[in-house]
Order: C-alpha cells, then structure tokens, then sequence
C-alpha cells in the first residue's frame, strides 16, 4: 500500500527569490518533485485543456489513427509505449498526444493537428496553454539555476531557450480494461528524459513516486492533488548536469478504475546544448559521473528505446 507523500510548495510569485531558490534546492535533493503554485496559469484555461482533451480521446480510433505519431508529434493509441519492458510484455494502459514548439517554422512543420472541423476550438486552446505553461517553466528554470549557485539566466543561455524543444503531451488512462493476466499499469515505473516536466491532472489520484530508485523492493508513495498547482519533477538530462545532486525520481500512474487525464510540458534545451557537469557540482572527490552530450543526441536515444523505432 503506497503512502501519501508531502511535497514542498514552491510559489512562483513569491518577491523571496533566495527563499524560493532555497527550497527548490532542498526538493530537487531530496525528492526531485514538488509543487507550484501562483504560477501564472488559469484555472479557467486548464479545464478547457482537459475538455478539448476528452473530446480528443473520444473521437474514434480510425479518426486518431490518422495523426499517429511521427518523430514524436502526433497520437499514441493505448499499449503502444512502454516505459518499463521488464514488468510488463502489453505495454502501458494510455493513450496520448504529442505536440512541441510552433514558435518556429521548422518545428512547427513537425506538428499534426486534429481537423478543424471536427475539433474547431482544439488549436488555438493547446497553443494558448503551451504559451502560458512554457513561461512559468522558463521562470522557474530561473530559479533553479539560482539553486545550483549560478547566474538565473544560465539555462535561457547555455540551453538557448529561445529555440528550445519543449513538448506538450496530453494523456488518457481509461477507467475501465478488460481482465488480464499480468498487471497493467496506467504508466510503468520510469524517470523523465529531460531536464524539467510541468504536471497538471484532473485530480484522479494514481501517480507514485519512488524516492529510492536503486532499493529493492520498491517503496511507492502517492503524490496527492492539490487544485491549481503543478507537479514538477526533475528529469534525466538535469540529473546529469548536476552530478546526480538532484534527483530524477522513478514513478508511475497506477489504475484506479477512474478516468484519468493529464497534461504534461516536457521543458528541454534546444537539441546542440552540450550537457556538462555543472562546475558547482563537482569537485576533486565528487568528479562528473557522465561524459558531456548533446541534448539532442541523448533525448532522441532514450526515445528510440521507450518506442523500439
């Protein structure tokens, strides 16, 4: 049975940016995951996310399978990803859509998008909230750097947001699946690729967290919801950058025989960002664990193995 785990609250708006930057370093050790609030993004705005969503995963099958997902845009239908090949042959029990950057061209050309006359609001509804989420992830990155000790433009520099390659990703856990012989989970057991994923959900409980990825057995906690606030969690390419100081932490949405919905912003660098250990993170007896890599180079790898292609 997972227990409820209390996360720190941190406040976006709050004028104590060195008490802010303080306690999201206390988190991102100890837990890699907390809460934001005040962050900016309409309560209002976020239920017309979930409600184009719905009517998104309700359209049928035929009608989704025409914007399948390609070079990670478009829709993934139920059991096609599968986060933790060990624990389960089927695959994970949700269904998803990709989109990313539509600033530039280029990126842009990348994104699929359902038709205008099925879904007329749909667009301009996930570009509003892509605009408004990826700000308060900008902000936010502003102080985490300030956490590690650095300048508080460091990631907008070193990772060129202006040409950043973050990833809005809308999912479904349906309520109900038919029996099966082996335990199928909403979303197997994983930490996220890249550096920073902003969370928000309908409030159906599910979401675990293990703070100890490496204990056997496992001991999961429930992340309970707060209304208006974000889940945030460190990925794999900032537990990189900081030598492992902050954590990554593996988890999971089990079934609850609730509907499920979530949004995700997967907050990556742009794809020439030479990933390095931060000099504040090391030292003579604490050297950098990883060698330094492209972002690109390391995000599309841990793609290729998620979705076998």
């Amino acid at each position: 049975m997972a227990e409820g785990l209390k996360l720190p609250i941190i406040d976006l708006s709050s004028p104590d940016r060195t008490s802010s930057a303080s306690s999201i370093r206390q988190a991102c050790i100890e837990c890699g995951f907390f809460y934001l609030v005040n962050h900016g993004v309409e309560e209002e705005l976020l239920g017309q996310v979930f409600d184009q969503s719905s009517k998104f995963f309700s359209l049928p099958l035929e009608v989704k399978s025409r914007l399948t997902r390609k070079q990670n845009r478009g829709y993934t239908p139920l059991f096609a990803e599968n986060l933790d090949p060990t624990a389960s042959s089927k695959g994970d029990s949700k269904e998803s859509f990709y989109f990313g950057p539509f600033e530039d061209e280029t990126q842009n050309k990348l994104n699929q998008w359902p038709p205008e006359d099925i879904l007329p609001s749909w667009r301009p509804t996930m570009e509003s909230y892509y605009k408004k989420v990826l700000s308060a992830g900008k902000r936010l990155l502003s102080l985490i750097a300030l956490a590690l000790n650095l300048d508080e433009d460091f990631f907008e520099k070193v990772g060129d947001l202006n040409k950043h390659t973050a990833v809005l990703r809308l999912l479904h856990y349906p309520g109900q699946l038919g029996s099966s012989d082996e335990e199928v989970l909403g979303a197997s057991a994983h930490s996220d690729y890249g550096m920073i994923t902003l969370l928000a959900s309908n409030g159906v409980p599910g979401l675990q967290v293990c703070r100890e990825k490496s204990k056997q057995p496992r001991v999961w906690e429930d992340v309970l919801h707060i209304d208006g606030a974000f889940i945030v969690n460190i990925g794999d390419l900032m537990e990189r950058w900081t030598n492992c100081l902050f954590q990554s932490t593996v988890h999971r949405v089990m079934p609850t025989g609730q509907e499920r919905y979530s949004v995700a912003l997967f907050l990556d660098p742009n794809e020439e960002t030479l990933v390095e250990c931060l000099a504040s993170c090391c030292n003579e007896s604490l050297p950098p664990r990883f060698p330094p890599i492209r972002s690109g180079d390391y995000l599309k790898e841990r793609f290729r193995l998620t979705y076998g292609s």
